[in-house]
This record gives structure tokens, sequence and C-alpha cells, in this order.
């Protein structure tokens, strides 16, 4: 069953999402239902030819920083020094850059300018972060995301220099401020630097412990 949201600040339990995860649709992107959502397992993720759709999946895609995989190669990057990496510095820069990079098997993007708008006001909240990566002087790569306690829910990451968000992966799990990065869906690049999937239950039992 599909709930459907108004302007009551509630979620229905997680547990009766549809088998794709999908749980509720309509509501709006305010501060505070967003973070309801986030601090009960459930992110908005749709189109702009859609209601906004909330979703709390069955499985989870998460990333402990302390079983993060780095390989040779990325260690040589690393050490390299080719990359400065920043925090919050251009918020706008990131999600933007984030909204229109082109993705295999993706026809448009999901960040519409609502969600631009939203996510900006989490970030002026302080609630929502950015990582930026800088190649000489250049934006090249970064993620953003949103901080429930000491998890960070990974929203979308962007790369116009190879191992660009790679690097600032590395540095947001080596940074020791989060204990569970939330990638929210599978994708083969962070499977190979240790992400995997949990329960619904277990992630909530994180959620619950660290949130």
């Amino acid at each position: 069953m599909i709930f459907r949201l108004d302007e009551r600040l509630i979620f229905p339990d997680p547990e009766l999402a549809e088998p794709d995860g999908l749980l509720a649709i309509d509501g709006d992107l305010s501060t505070e239902r967003l973070l309801l959502a986030y601090q009960n397992g459930i992110f908005p993720w749709y189109s702009d030819d859609s209601p906004i759709l909330w979703y709390s999946p069955h499985e989870r895609f998460v990333l402990f920083p302390d079983e993060l995989k780095i390989s040779k190669s990325m260690r040589q990057v690393l050490r390299s020094g080719k990359f400065i990496i920043t925090q919050n510095q251009c918020f706008t820069d990131v999600i933007e850059a984030c909204s229109i990079v082109e993705r295999i098997g993706q026809d448009g993007t999901w960040i519409t300018d609502e969600m631009k708008t939203a996510y900006g006001q989490l970030h002026k909240s302080g609630h929502a972060h950015s990582v930026e990566v800088w190649e000489n002087g250049k934006l090249v790569g970064g993620f953003y995301g949103v901080q429930i306690g000491s998890i960070f829910c990974g929203e979308s990451m962007f790369s116009n220099a190879s191992n660009a968000s790679k690097t600032a992966l590395v540095w947001l799990c080596q940074s020791g401020l989060y204990n569970l990065i939330d990638c929210q869906v599978y994708t083969g690049h962070l499977e190979s630097m240790g992400a995997q999937m949990i329960s619904r239950e277990e992630y909530m039992m994180l959620l619950r412990d660290n949130g």
C-alpha cells in the first residue's frame, strides 16, 4: 500500500513500503519533513514529471568507514597530492554539478529545481553538507548528503576527473566524522570500495544507535 501524505508531519511505518521501497507520495520538501524522513530511514527520489515519492528500501547499501577498501592505484593517487579536498565551500555548485552529470542507464536527472532549493535550505540550517575535490583550482568532483547524528546519508556525487569522487569518499571515511555512510542505492564502484547491502532492520538499528 502506498500512502498519500498531507500537511501533517508524519510518515507511515517504513516496513509498509512496497517491494521496490516506495512508501508514500506527496507532502513537501520542507526542512522539517526532510529531517523527519531521514531520521526514519526514508528519502525522496522522483523526477519533474511525478509527485514527490518517498522511499525506504528493504535493503540498504552502506559503507562502514573502517571497512573502506583502497586499491593500490588509488593509494598512489592519494599520495600524489593532485587533488585538494574541502568541505562545505560551494554546496550549490556541487549539487548543480551532480544534477547535470551524465549517468549510464539514466535519462535526465532526479535532482529537480525543487530538490536543489530544499537541500540548499538543509545546508543553510547545518544539516546537509558537501565535499569538494579541486584540481588546479577547478572543481572536478565531490558529493553532498544529509547528516543524521554520526550517519552521513549520501545523496549524489559527480566526477569530472578520474578518481575525483573516490578521493572525496576516502576523505569522508578517514575524517572520523561518521560511523556509517548510507549510499542508498547499489553501484559497482562503491562495492569495490567496501560498501555492502544490509537489511532495513539492521539499518534502522544503526540509525537509532547513531542518529
